[in-house]
């Protein structure tokens, strides 16, 4: 016998996209009355090592 294909089924799905590459950031940083504050971003990989640039001079 044969299985059932779903007709919902989509096996091709972006087949002729390019995934982009996305890193997330987490900066934490010390407030005044010593509590952690964090902050986070999703960037693109390529822009990483200029956004924690970036996040550190603020």
């Amino acid at each position: 016998m044969a299985k059932k294909v779903s007709k919902n089924q989509r096996t091709n799905r972006g087949a002729g996209q390019e995934a982009k590459q996305m890193a997330k950031i987490i900066v934490a940083s010390k407030k005044q009355n010593g509590q952690f504050e964090f902050r986070s971003r999703m960037v693109l990989a390529d822009a990483v090592q200029d956004e924690l640039k970036a996040a550190k001079a603020a």
